[in-house]
């Protein structure tokens, strides 16, 4: 199932995506797609209400109209996985991690697809980094498996993990500083289900900058595979449902490119991973 938000920041509403290409408004079975969505059995009453013919839908030319959500209403946390693509590690001159680089994210960065994001006041390496995200479905602790880790994700969407480098590297060594500002994780437009996306690993990443194409990548090439990274972290964390996990950038950011052509007002940034949707996000001062 394609599950997002539409409405005004603070006003969103669930919707089903129908493979027909119909919204169906999902008031009636859930209250937002946050924790307690996962926590209610909210995709099977979902799937149940769809099989029902139960969920009015949403006119067309009103869903057109309204703005698309964060496809992840208020996430308890936003945990982050750096280098965890080879050729993003060899293009910033970082050595190959030998276990997962994790890092904080505050949830409040959290936005709609197509929102604009904030270049912070001061900033002058405000940097793009698309990554699929992990949300997960189920509380997770001391996992062991593959499979276990698998099986408490509730679905994926795409990420755009953006960062200040400047205040990242060069003024505190804090990564979460510069990857907490405000604004800076668009996340949408769907909430795509986990048993939509037979296979995470093999998945393509496209991010372009003012219709130049930045990255070009597969999640075949992950470090750290997604049941890894999930593994992993259940075993220094609980993972609560609702909680999303970045997983990692390919090459092509700004910090990795001659020149470094960071991110200035009016740069229209535009990311895609197959099968998760599109994003189209415009810079401008905070």
């Amino acid at each position: 199932m394609k599950l997002l938000r539409l409405g005004e920041p603070g006003r969103e509403r669930p919707v089903l995506l129908a493979p027909d290409g119909r919204h169906l408004d999902l008031a009636g079975v859930a209250g937002d797609l946050d924790r307690a969505f996962w926590l209610d059995r909210g995709p099977d009453r979902v799937r149940a209400a769809h099989e029902a013919g139960a969920l009015p839908e949403i006119p067309a030319e009103e869903a057109a109209g309204l703005r698309v959500g964060a496809a992840v209403a208020r996430p308890g946390k936003v945990v982050c996985i750096g280098l965890n693509y080879r050729d993003h590690a060899e293009e910033t001159g970082a050595p190959i991690p030998p276990r997962p680089v994790v890092f904080m994210k505050d949830p409040y960065t959290v936005v709609g697809p197509h929102d604009d994001i904030l270049i912070p006041r001061g900033s002058v390496k405000t940097d793009w980094e698309v990554e699929l995200a992990v949300v997960i479905g189920k509380r997770a602790r001391y996992l062991d498996s593959d499979a276990e880790a698998l099986d408490v994700i509730g679905g994926f969407a795409v990420s755009n993990d953006v960062s200040e480098r400047e205040f990242q590297l060069e003024r505190s060594g804090q990564w979460d500083l510069g990857k907490s500002c405000e604004t800076f994780n668009p996340l949408g437009p769907w909430l795509v289900t986990a048993d939509e996306v037979p296979d995470c690993q093999n998945l393509g990443l496209r991010l372009a900058v003012n219709g130049e194409r930045r990255q070009d990548g597969t999640t075949k090439n992950m470090i750290f595979p997604v049941a890894e990274i999930v593994r992993y972290l259940s075993r220094h964390m609980v993972l609560e449902p609702g909680d999303v996990v970045n997983t990692g950038t390919p090459a092509g950011v700004a910090l990795g490119i001659e020149g470094n052509p960071y991110l200035r007002p009016g740069d229209i940034v535009e990311l895609a991973i197959d099968g998760l949707g599109t994003q189209r996000s415009k810079l401008v001062r905070a």
